[in-house]
């Protein structure tokens, strides 16, 4: 686009001059990147402390404002402080300190002591109020975040106006950020840390600070699961949460958690997993409720109140508590996936990172600002130590630093003189020219001077702490006991192994009973309960159609139906309704949603897939593959298997064989040739889409017409071949009419 650059004064024309032309990858590297990495480091991810910018900034300017020991203070005061730090405008902020509010029960351990309506975390339409009514202050747990911030335990850095200094990160004593859950989503990258019990996070924090080999296994056994505020009951999978606590990626399944008022025949719910909320579960609750999928509940509500949360479900009479929790685990949020994905940033640079390896990279932070606190209180006590030598020189002669004193005629020549008079340096003058005149006195001076003794051994025990690692850990370990004797609380989430949760199957809402299943060569579909054969079993057929398949069994068996375009589709009997021998049945091409063209040319009831049976296809090509049933077996519900076959020449028959029990099959060509084989010969081919071995030959431009089991008398006899492949036997008038007549009625 061209550039506007100045107007003639004469023709008052513009004059453009072109724009100067810009690589979209010198955009992307001067404009876009800095914003992405803006939003990852200093918005979105989380760091090693557990916090995001947003949440330490808030939590910094109610520290300065004394509220971790003060009275509680409107909410808008501290918005309003906050915004010294964090320019992103009010109401963000204050949306901010509600997550981390007693009152919205979104953490382990609230940050926030609150008095007023916060909201709750599992509910989006209880909203919170106004900060000019709201109150809050630190609770005492914070106490921990900001221990040694005054002792130069991490860094500071001007703030976004340069007029005051904020931390770059908290000196928490405790490995806050597998404690406080945290969600992020940043450009490019997400982040979703769970909640861990502070008890057990304090246990294996030890364990890694005495064993830092400790095997994932050992950890896995001392923290055992996520512990998420709200409760519930976590589905325990020992390989999935492995996964967790190595990776940093993974879900937990959380169940909510009930309790049956018999006399009231009604289900409490009184926990839900921490990843929904009540509205997504009322929402779908009433929507089974009008489609008719859940006639087993009279009515629902929300019962929330002071004493905490509760949904309440009032049921039908005679219905099973336990069998209904299960359904609506299945069907609703009830039963909800926590999807983790640990990406923390250490040193400005997102990693994403296991369990074990967050509580190391914790330690190595924790042991810096231990050091630097250690360091701290090494220089304040060597100062206070030089001082006190200082003053036990004049306790020899007290006098002498008064008449020093007195004698003296400028004021700027004091400290010169003391200095000389005892051999002192000039902080040590400075510090006895500043003692009040009231204490130049014996006792004071003497009970000053007995400090030196105690602090030169604190002062050793300090260098001594400095220079050896494993004290420090040591002492790590001792603040850690001490923070889970005085903040750990019971886990809230119960952990269910795997093998002992029940899972909801639709067969058990499914009427059982007998039924015959028929199904035709154009693809109609019957089924007839036992009870409506009696009266009537004469069945009706479309014009030129006839029966292929028929069998017995009940309304929970399951179908596999093989058509022509190389494609299985699975069913359920009791996806059908029952119908009357007169009626023409469900036609299988529309209710399967098979493909233009498309028809079944196989049926069978299905109810596993062992690798010693197979399904056995005929070509007509005149080629045959026998391919296991185990090649058909999926981990999955899956409706629908495409290639399941070969697709090099177009289907003529398929069987269905039990490898103990093969049987004899009939081939059939257009050019009245015929041979019987048992199906044994077919070689076994374990690709689905093998085109597999000549049964029969046959003349160029010829093909199979027929592949059947239902052998008339005549062909068992003189058809017979015990070798593959095989020429076909000529078929006498007479045998080829018994053969049609078979086909068509079998």
């Amino acid at each position: 686009m061209a550039k506007k650059t100045s107007r003639s004064k004469e023709n008052s024309e513009i004059i453009y001059a072109p724009a100067q032309e810009q690589l979209i990858t010198d955009t992307i590297e001067k404009n876009y990147m800095p914003y992405v990495m803006s939003v990852i480091v200093a918005r979105a991810i989380p760091e090693i402390d557990g916090l995001k910018p947003s949440h330490r900034k808030l939590l910094y300017t109610m520290y300065k404002m004394g509220l971790l020991t003060g009275n509680r203070t409107k909410s808008a005061n501290v918005v309003g402080q906050t915004m010294k730090l964090n320019p992103h405008g009010d109401m963000a902020i204050y949306e901010t300190m509600v997550r981390l509010t007693r009152g919205n029960e979104s953490l382990l351990h609230p940050f926030v002591d609150s008095k007023g309506s916060f909201g709750k975390q599992y509910s989006s339409n209880m909203r919170f109020a106004a900060s000019r009514y709201t109150e809050v202050k630190l609770d005492s747990f914070c106490a921990e975040l900001f221990k040694g911030i005054d002792k130069d335990a991490v860094d500071f850095v001007p703030n976004y106006d340069n007029t005051m200094q904020e931390p770059v990160l908290l000196p928490t004593t405790f490995p806050n950020i597998l404690v406080t859950p945290n969600k992020g989503i940043a450009v490019g990258m997400a982040s979703d840390i769970c909640s861990f019990n502070l008890s057990e996070v304090c246990d294996g924090t030890i364990a890694v600070l005495k064993n830092p080999k400790v095997s994932t296994d050992r950890i896995m056994d001392i923290i055992k699961a996520p512990d998420f505020p709200g409760g519930g009951a976590i589905l325990y999978n020992r390989e999935d949460m492995r996964q967790i606590y190595e990776t940093g990626s993974g879900s937990v399944k959380i169940r909510s958690r009930y309790n049956y008022d018999k006399a009231q025949n009604c289900i409490d719910i009184i926990q839900i997993p921490y990843s929904t909320n009540i509205e997504a579960i009322l929402n779908k609750i009433s929507d089974l409720v009008k489609e008719g999928k859940l006639k087993e509940v009279v009515d629902f509500r929300d019962e929330i109140d002071l004493s905490g949360f509760k949904l309440t479900l009032d049921l039908r009479r005679g219905v099973d508590p336990d069998k209904l929790m299960l359904k609506l685990f299945k069907m609703t949020p009830l039963e909800d996936s926590f999807k983790c994905n640990f990406n923390v940033l250490i040193d400005s640079n997102p990693r994403q990172m296991g369990v074990v390896e967050i509580i190391k990279e914790w330690i190595k932070f924790r042991l810096g600002c231990l050091k630097r606190e250690l360091s701290f209180d090494l220089k304040k006590k060597k100062d206070k130590l030089h001082l006190l030598l200082g003053l036990g020189k004049i306790l020899l002669d007290i006098d002498k630093a008064i008449r020093i004193i007195r004698h003296t005629e400028k004021e700027e020549d004091v400290i010169p003189n003391l200095m000389a008079g005892f051999g002192i340096d000039e902080i040590q003058a400075e510090y006895i020219a500043e003692i009040k005149l009231r204490n130049l006195n014996k006792q004071y001076i003497i009970n000053r001077i007995n400090e030196i003794e105690g602090l030169q051994a604190e002062i050793a025990k300090i260098e001594d702490i400095l220079a050896d690692e494993l004290k420090q850990k040591a002492l790590i370990s001792s603040q850690l006991t001490e923070i889970k004797k005085k903040y750990g609380q019971p886990r809230r989430s119960q952990i269910i192994h795997i093998d002992d949760v029940v899972i909801y199957s639709e067969d058990d809402e499914v009427e059982n009973y007998n039924v015959r299943l028929y199904m035709t060569s154009e693809g109609y579909f019957k089924k007839i309960t036992l009870q409506s054969l009696r009266g009537n079993d004469e069945q009706k057929f479309k014009d030129g159609d006839f029966l292929t398949f028929t069998a017995d069994t009940d309304n929970l068996a399951d179908l596999v139906f093989v058509t022509n375009k190389q494609q299985i589709y699975r069913a359920k009997v009791a996806d059908f309704e029952c119908c009357k021998a007169s009626a023409m049945g469900d036609f299988l091409p529309a209710k399967l949603s098979m493909d233009e063209g498309e028809r079944p040319v196989f049926m069978r009831i299905q109810k596993s897939y062992p690798d010693n049976e197979h399904f056995v296809y005929i070509f007509e090509n005149g080629k045959g593959v026998r391919v296991p049933a185990s090649c058909y077996e999926t981990k999955g519900n899956r409706k629908k298997l495409v290639n399941a076959f070969s697709s090099a020449s177009p289907i003529c028959a398929v069987f269905y064989e039990i490898e103990k029990d093969p049987y004899e099959i009939l081939l059939v060509s257009d050019a009245e040739r015929a041979i019987t084989i048992k199906t044994s010969l077919i070689p076994i081919k374990t690709t689905r889409t093998s085109g597999g071995v000549t049964l029969m030959t046959m003349k160029k431009g010829n093909k199979l017409k027929y592949a059947t089991d239902n052998i008339p008398e005549a062909y068992t006899k003189g058809y017979k071949k015990l070798k593959i492949p095989a020429s076909g036997v000529t078929i006498p008038d007479e045998d080829l009419s018994a053969l049609q007549l078979s086909i068509y009625t079998e």
